[in-house]
């Protein structure tokens, strides 16, 4: 029997002592980084505002198996929040969309979150009105006109049901308490608020696609609440990539469970923990960014070089060679190679002394420091 189809549904219910320690442990780590970052001035707060947020809307359309361009995510939210990242690469309206949503989730955390607002978001997310090859109704909770909705797994024929949502018939009452109880006053913590918003929404499973993202979306709005800022400094959705397959399991064991949600809490609680533990990479990158490029002030580069060396700050996966330059930069080979030399010769790259069949590069930490000037 499904958690929906219980005689005290939706009546959640959860130990608040066995929670205490670790709310504790995410409320002191909230603050601590909150102030971390106050301290740290405006130019700067932005740039970690905009690394996160790039990173937040990647990793929740990656939960979903969805791959945006980052370079077009990062364009878009500079654009929206008014940050100078130099020239802008276009954005498609997908990733339009997932950017608007999660923008308006947290920017708007102190607005009700209301039946349009929701509908705005799942229009946003899918401007064609198709998922894949699927047509879909948008903008609406769905009517399962194609058949009860159930998540699954597997190949045709041989699919397991991880889960079936209430019917279409019930969505209007089912939201309608939802959205009360989340626009409400319940003497609630915030943050478990947020994660019980979270669970019950995805519980729902109000639209035809997309609600795995929405869910995210309404857990950061949560979030900015308990924090009563718009600005992000950890991505929950980052972590929650990381640990999908708990995720996943987790939810469906509460889903089918008896609306007894101190499990599933005490796993938000510690993956949102680990999340803002890793938020200090994330301030140490923005600090060492900005001193990068602080020292090489005065040194004239051009766009290519710039591109280049901001994607070798902010992590660049995998090992950096001159076709892979090339591709990037969107320049011939013989420019990525005369780039390269310019910035080895300056002191600001060097050759990587792991060995390989392609010769690949990296930054010169000490290098830089006498970087030659023009």
């Amino acid at each position: 029997m499904f958690v929906w189809k219980k005689s005290d549904w939706p009546h959640w219910r959860y130990d608040a002592s066995a929670l205490s320690t670790k709310l504790a442990s995410v409320r002191h780590s909230q603050g601590r980084l909150l102030g971390r970052m106050e301290g740290l001035g405006f130019a700067l707060r932005d740039q970690a505002t905009l690394q996160v947020l790039t990173e937040d809307v990647l990793k929740t359309s990656e939960i979903e198996g969805q791959q945006l361009n980052p370079d077009a995510v990062r364009s878009s939210i500079a654009r929206r929040l008014g940050v100078d990242i130099g020239a802008l690469v276009p954005a498609d309206r997908h990733v339009e969309g997932v950017v608007e949503m999660v923008l308006d989730a947290t920017g708007g955390f102190a607005n009700s979150l209301t039946r349009e607002r929701l509908f705005g978001w799942h229009a946003a997310l899918f401007p064609t009105g198709y998922s894949g090859l699927a047509k879909i109704k948008i903008g609406d909770w769905r009517d399962d006109s194609d058949g009860t909705m159930q998540v699954v797994s597997g190949p045709v024929g041989r699919q397991k049901v991880h889960y079936e949502a209430p019917p279409a018939a019930h969505l209007k009452v089912e939201m309608d308490e939802f959205l009360r109880w989340f626009n409400g006053e319940q003497g609630i913590d915030p943050v478990i608020k947020a994660g019980l918003a979270h669970l019950w929404f995805v519980t729902i499973h109000p639209f035809d696609d997309g609600n795995g993202r929405i869910a995210r979306a309404i857990g950061d709005m949560g979030l900015a609440r308990s924090e009563q800022s718009s600005q992000r400094f950890y991505s929950l959705s980052a972590q929650i990539q990381l640990e999908r397959r708990e995720y996943y399991d987790l939810s469906e064991k509460t889903q089918k469970g008896d609306l007894d949600v101190t499990e599933w809490l005490t796993w938000f609680l510690a993956c949102l923990g680990r999340a803002i533990a890793g938020a200090e990479n994330t301030l140490g990158m923005v600090v060492a960014k900005a001193k990068f490029w602080e020292r090489c002030a005065g040194i004239s580069l051009n766009q290519r070089q710039v591109k280049l060396i901001n994607r070798l700050l902010d992590g660049f996966e995998g090992k950096l060679t001159s076709s892979k330059w090339a591709t990037i930069a969107k320049c011939s080979p013989d420019s990525a190679l005369r780039d390269i030399n310019d910035l080895i010769e300056r002191g600001i790259l060097k050759k990587a002394e792991a060995g390989g069949r392609s010769t690949s590069y990296e930054l010169d930490i000490t290098g830089r420091d006498t970087a030659k000037f023009d």
